[in-house]
């Protein structure tokens, strides 16, 4: 079973989270209700992935995604957040989230987008918005960018595309008929040629760049 950790200031909100993961068959195995009770139950419980508020009095959804970054945890994170929280969401992508969701989706959409973080995807294309798409590509470049952008083959960008789309490693090579592990060595490739340390900057920097449109 997948294993989580919720986090979020609402007792309420992370109760009703758990129990519909567990009904699921996700195991919830251990819940926070700020950063700093969130970087603490991540050592103890080793997840497959975190599923983290913004909003949070104290130590915030920022702040918890900035400390892992840091020291270095690859637990991937899905943020949770509200509707009108585009400028949150740019912020946690820049610092290493995976990928979001609004709160109010499906309890199969949730569990679809645990799933497809544990397996190495990311959720940004399926459910990016325009005011996000202008932010990136208007804001402030993302980390990494002041390197130079090596040019992508047409297979290079084939996987950058499934990538930003949310496919794991495993979910690209099935649609490009490809072993797992070229396709694990195509990324690593990307990462490099982009400047990027992980797939969500180099998602990121490659909409900055208007690489991907």
């Amino acid at each position: 079973m997948t294993r989580v950790v919720v986090v979020d200031d609402q007792a309420l909100v992370r109760q009703g989270i758990s129990g519909l993961l567990e009904v699921a068959e996700i195991d919830v195995v251990g819940e926070a209700d700020d950063g700093q009770a969130a970087l603490d139950t991540i050592a103890a419980t080793a997840p497959d992935v975190v599923l983290l508020d913004v909003r949070m009095p104290r130590y915030d959804g920022i702040w918890t995604l900035e400390r892992l970054r840091e020291s270095g945890s690859a637990v991937p994170v899905l943020v949770l957040t509200t509707f009108d929280d585009d400028a949150a969401v740019l912020d946690a992508l820049r610092a290493g989230a995976r990928g979001y969701l609004l709160k109010d989706v499906t309890l199969e959409q949730l569990t679809r987008a645990v799933r497809t973080l544990a397996e190495g995807g990311t959720l940004i294309a399926p459910t990016i918005t325009d005011r996000l798409l202008r932010a990136i590509r208007s804001g402030p470049p993302p980390p990494g960018a002041d390197a130079p952008v090596e040019d992508l083959t047409e297979r290079e960008l084939e996987v950058l595309r499934l990538m930003a789309e949310g496919c794991s490693n495993r979910e690209i090579s099935e649609i490009l008929f490809l072993a797992e592990g070229t396709v694990k060595n195509r990324v690593s490739t990307i990462l490099l040629k982009l400047g990027a340390r992980d797939r969500t900057n180099a998602v990121l920097r490659a909409l900055h760049e208007g690489i991907l449109r």
